[in-house]
């Protein structure tokens, strides 16, 4: 496969497969297992494909690889199939190895929401066991009562039958007996099944056929990834108020069947590594994080952050070690790690390691000017060594004198030593071998620097020395503004304190704006809703404007909409004439799907002109329009009849056709008749009625009505006729021909 997480191309795989001799079938399967691990469902297409040749030794290392990373109920019952036919003829002995594997699977997936049917098996695998002696059926019944106890207080989707069934079974053993056993286990049932109904709220949300692929930010991904989140933070606060050791086993089953889907999340296995450390299992969060690199060993986050945890508990060579895995080989190491293996050195060896290494790391090819500002900085701050702070600056100017950013680091260094001297000369150095383009801000934080802690000369001399420099790149506006009346608000402000009001400030950006593009051909805005431009006279800096020559349009905001996948596409305005009607791009067409046969069969049962239209739509990625909108808004746009169609208007003209508003208000008719029986009634909202047009009517919600509405229209537009009976009832008909 040329996308190696090409979801269309595993599928197609995976049926081919199905088809294949066992042998030809095995290399593609472990292919698409090696993409997706997790992925259950061709876990257990693989498993049936080795049953159907009895190749039992292959299934049960197969089960081995997938049974505790793939929480699937199908997954399990297909393990239970194969068990119960392997111990089918073993006898006793046999059917205690069944009952232990029943054990085991409900251990693992026995609190999910789709193990009802698991659990109704279960229960009647125990009905099923002979008993031959009274003892023997005592412990056959009360392992049948164990299994109904435990599973009418699990939220499942068979609560209710299970329920029903415990009712049963008590009262054909002892009515008696079950009275009081009924009582005591109402209220949990009924704690259960409220659960089960919130559950199922949050579980309708997910996909449980979504195969894991790593994310990239599409419309459906966000909202699995919200719903997963969602469905986490409910079980988080224990709706069911069981005891702590069950709510964190329930809490623990969810994380790994949202990691089934979010195996590439890198956030999910942190909170789940997370939460396992804050519930006080520190040695679970390290198995989490161990996976967790296993699973995505290219995150650097996930790196750092069970480095954090091994440090915490005071794990200091395993801490190590993942730092020592993050350096790799010196060559590929970055700068970034060289820089945190320093700080670690430092926590926890002391100051002359992290000196050592930093005289190492400085010798790498990848280190830059990052590693001797940090270094030098923790000198400074933490070893309180203002001196060798200093010389680290001094040896990294030799080599990154061309990078600016090292150039301000070390100038705000000095500032924190007040050695005003070293900070001018520093600037002179960097001005005099950077090229004009480069030194931009090398100016700004000089002439910032002079306004602050220099003379009035000095000030004035480094800015326009400033203007000098940079009228030669090229910046004309610079060179216009000889003397501007930004550099006195600049020289006279303070952090957030300024010499004039924001409406002047916001006077001050705009003429920064113009004299920057002063002498620039710009095309006048056709929208009317921008700025006004600054006028016909001349501003205070000198810089002559018309009111014609510049207008600077903004957007109109009050348009946009936050894009949220959670929401439904749909009108929340109401619809104003002669205002235009966006709607975003849908999620695509029928033939962009990949299911070009379903296209073709949806296509023969559409009419011609519909077919045509669909066929013929652009393949886009985003949300789905809403259908009803969008027919509401073909009933409003006034479309023009095709050509040739005049003789059908002149009989449109013969018979008035009815009302389209009778049609959206109310589906009982009056037969025809009436209208031509002479009597005239309510002839006084005769004008009312024929001035009442669809855009007029409120768009209705029912589907089945809008497309009435619009056979009907279409069929009175054409033959001047409308058959009732046959769209409603079959009874009632007329024609207004």
């Amino acid at each position: 496969m040329t996308d190696k997480y090409n979801v269309e191309a595993a599928e197609l795989l995976a049926n081919e497969a199905l088809n294949l001799p066992i042998s030809e079938a095995v290399p593609i399967y472990e292919q698409l297992l090696a993409t997706y691990p997790t992925a259950a469902k061709y876990w257990k297409q693989y498993v049936e494909a080795h049953m159907a040749v009895n190749n039992d030794d292959a299934i049960k290392q197969i089960f081995s690889r997938c049974l505790l990373n793939c929480l699937h109920v199908p997954l399990w019952r297909c393990y239970i199939r194969f068990i119960r036919k392997v111990n089918d003829k073993k006898g006793v002995e046999g059917q205690e190895e069944t009952r232990k594997a029943f054990d085991f699977m409900f251990n693992y997936v026995g609190a999910d929401i789709a193990s009802g049917p698991v659990w109704m098996e279960y229960i009647a695998f125990l009905k099923s066991l002979p008993a031959q002696t009274s003892l023997e059926e005592t412990q056959r019944m009360t392992g049948v009562r164990k299994a109904y106890q435990k599973v009418i207080v699990t939220p499942t989707h068979h609560i209710e039958q299970l329920w029903r069934d415990y009712e049963n079974f008590e009262n054909s053993v002892s009515r008696t007996l079950a009275k009081g056993l009924l009582s005591e286990y109402q209220p949990k049932y009924n704690s259960a099944r409220a659960v089960y109904r919130e559950r199922k709220k949050y579980a309708d949300e997910i996909d449980w056929n979504m195969l894991a692929v790593p994310p990239s930010g599409t419309s459906k991904e966000e909202v699995q990834w919200m719903a997963w989140k969602r469905f986490l933070a409910f079980e988080k606060g224990n709706p069911q108020r069981i005891d702590s050791a069950s709510a964190n086993k329930r809490m623990a089953f969810t994380y790994e069947q949202c990691l089934m889907y979010l195996y590439h999340y890198p956030d999910i296995w942190y909170d789940y590594a997370t939460w396992h450390a804050k519930s006080g299992s520190i040695d679970s969060a390290i198995k989490v994080f161990q996976r967790a690199l296993k699973a995505l060993p290219d995150s650097e986050m996930l790196k750092y952050a069970y480095a954090e945890l091994e440090e915490s508990r005071g794990s200091v060579q395993a801490a190590k070690k993942v730092y020592e895995g993050l350096l790799g080989d010196d060559g590929n190491a970055t700068a970034l790690s060289h820089i945190q293996f320093i700080r670690f050195i430092r926590r926890t060896e002391g100051v002359e390691a992290a000196r050592k290494y930093f005289m190492d790391a400085r010798k790498s090819p990848n280190c830059t000017y990052h590693v001797y500002v940090a270094y030098a900085m923790m000198a400074f701050c933490l070893d309180k060594d203002a001196k060798f702070a200093h010389n680290v600056f001094e040896v990294g100017l030799k080599r990154f004198m061309h990078e600016p950013s090292y150039i301000l680091e070390y100038a705000d260094f000095l500032s924190r030593l007040n050695d005003d001297r070293n900070i001018r000369a520093l600037f002179e150095r960097a001005l005099s071998s950077l090229p004009p383009e480069e030194s931009v801000e090398i100016w700004k934080r000089f002439t910032q620097f002079e306004q602050t802690y220099g003379d009035l000369a000095s000030m004035l001399k480094v800015e326009q020395r400033r203007k000098e420099a940079l009228s030669r790149t090229g910046d004309e506006g610079e060179s216009a503004l000889e003397s501007s009346w930004q550099d006195v608000v600049s020289r006279y402000s303070f952090m957030d304190l300024w010499p004039c009001s924001s409406k002047d400030l916001d006077h001050l950006t705009r003429q920064e704006w113009l004299s920057k593009n002063f002498g620039k051909k710009i095309e006048k805005p056709a929208l009317a809703n921008g700025i006004g431009s600054a006028g016909s006279d001349k501003s205070s800096s000198g810089v002559p404007t018309s009111s014609n020559s510049v207008k600077v349009v903004y957007p109109d905001t009050s348009r946009m909409v936050i894009y949220d996948p959670r929401q439904k596409i749909g009108l929340t305005t109401p619809v104003q004439p002669g205002v235009p009607i966006i709607f975003p791009p849908s999620s695509g067409t029928l033939a962009g799907a990949g299911a070009p046969n379903v296209l073709n069969d949806i296509l023969k049962t559409l009419p011609p002109a519909l077919a045509s239209f669909v066929a013929n739509l652009p393949a886009v990625e985003g949300p789905s329009p809403d259908v009803d909108f969008v027919l509401s808004i073909c009933l409003q746009s006034n479309i023009p009849l095709m050509p040739g169609r005049s003789a059908n208007n002149t009989q449109m003209q013969a018979g008035p056709a009815p009302s389209t508003s009778d049609l959206s208000g109310s589906t009982k008719f009056k037969p025809t008749r009436e209208r031509h029986a002479g009597k005239r009634k309510d002839v006084d909202r005769q004008d009312d009625d024929d001035s009442t047009t669809v855009q007029s009517q409120p768009r209705p919600r029912d589907v089945f009505k809008i497309r009435q509405m619009q056979k009907a229209r279409g069929t009175g537009s054409q033959t001047g006729s409308v058959s009732y009976g046959s769209a409603f009832s079959g009874e009632m008909s007329g024609s207004t021909g």
